[in-house]
Order: C-alpha cells, then structure tokens, then sequence
C-alpha cells in the first residue's frame, strides 16, 4: 500500500516539471551516427538546416581489423546546388565547421576506397557526429571568454534554445503563409478555368444548334 504524501509537500508527477527543467531535458547531447562503409561503396546522409546555421561535425573511420592498410575512404559534404562545403581525401579522423548561407538541404557523403572484400575482411566503421545550432556552440569557450558562472552558462544555452525554437515555429507560420498562399491561388486559378471551361462548352452546344437548325432547313427536313 503507498504512502501517502508528506502534508506540505506535493507529489511531482510528468505534468509537474518545470519548464526550466523540460528546457534542460531537449537540450541533451546528440548521439553520433555509426554505420558499417563497405569496399567500393559510397552512402550519403542528409538532412535539412535553416540559413544562418553553424554546423560542426567530428567524424572517425576505423580500418577493418585483419586489414594490412589502414581506412581508406573519402568525405564531401555539399549543399543541394553541388557546392562543395568540406572535402577530405583518405580521411580517417578531423572536425569540420562551416555556416549555413540559406535554408537548404545539406548531404555529406562517405566513399570507400578499399576494394571490395572477401568474407574474411569486414566494412569500415563511419562514425559522424554532426551538430547545428545551439547543438554545435561550445558553452564551455564561451562560458572562458566571458568569464560566466556555470548559472550563466545554463541560461545562456537556455536563451539560445528558446530563440532556436521561436525561430523554427517562426519558419513554420511562414511556410503556412506560403502554403496557404499557394492553395489560394491554385483554387482560384481552377474557378476560373472552371468557368472558362463552362463557357466553352455553352458556346459549342449553342453553335452545333444553330449549325443543326441550318443543315436540317438546307435539306428541308424542318421549317
């Protein structure tokens, strides 16, 4: 049988969190991404990044074990217009930084340069870790340069999350606006070829009227 509850001491359920607290919980670090790069092959990850957006990324190769040479593989990662943003040949472990110049799809893309194994020689192992926004500022430079206590640090992120998803519904309500904006033309484009369309078809129907009526007068079927 439970306890009951101390009298001036409320039970804290789910709902009763804080939202200082629910700010702390979807801020917590990202998990990298692994995946086995077999030999002579390439794969792509993708993802989409608002304008104005730092991106920063460590990535790790490791040679398959049993392997005499040591990873072999490329990395480039471009934007949708093929502009390339980072690029490393033979890479095996870096960072890489760079800021988004508009809202657009980014894909950086690992290939193989080991030739395809046998049964007895396994994939290399990708490991990419890869942030952007509040995600990819270093708290902890910031919180040296400016000589912030760690309260401060905590609000600073905390301030910089709160503008991260004001921006993101800010985003949002503009691509509403747009779709509602296209929706609206489109509907008002199909009335008036919907009108067109009933014109046209009144008009036929009047002219092979009036062209029956004559063809029946010119053979003398009807008066």
């Amino acid at each position: 049988m439970p306890l009951p509850p101390l009298p001036g001491r409320p039970r804290l359920g789910r709902a009763a969190l804080p939202p200082l607290l629910l700010l702390l919980l979807l801020v917590g670090p990202a998990r990298p991404i692994s995946f086995q790069l077999p030999g002579k092959a390439r794969k792509c990850l993708r993802e989409e990044i608002h304008r104005d957006t730092l991106v920063t990324g460590e990535y790790e190769i490791s040679a398959p074990s049993g392997s005499s040479s040591g990873p072999s593989a490329n990395l480039k990662i471009t934007d949708s217009a093929g502009h390339i943003l980072y690029a490393k040949e033979d890479a095996t472990k870096g960072k890489f930084a760079f800021t988004t110049e508009d809202y657009d799809m980014f894909e950086a893309c690992f290939e193989s340069k080991l030739p395809v194994g046998t049964g007895r020689m396994p994939d290399q192992l990708v490991t990419l870790d890869m942030k952007h926004g509040v995600e990819a500022k270093n708290y902890e430079e910031i919180a040296k340069v400016e000589k912030l206590k760690p309260l401060e640090v905590e609000l600073r992120r905390l301030e910089d999350l709160s503008e991260s998803i004001v921006n993101d519904f800010a985003y949002m309500k503009k691509r509403e606006e747009e779709m509602r904006d296209t929706n609206e033309s489109t509907n008002t484009r199909v009335l008036y070829f919907s009108i067109f369309s009933m014109c046209c078809l009144i008009g036929l129907a009047t002219w092979q009227v009036f062209y029956l009526r004559r063809f029946f007068k010119a053979k003398k079927l009807i008066e």
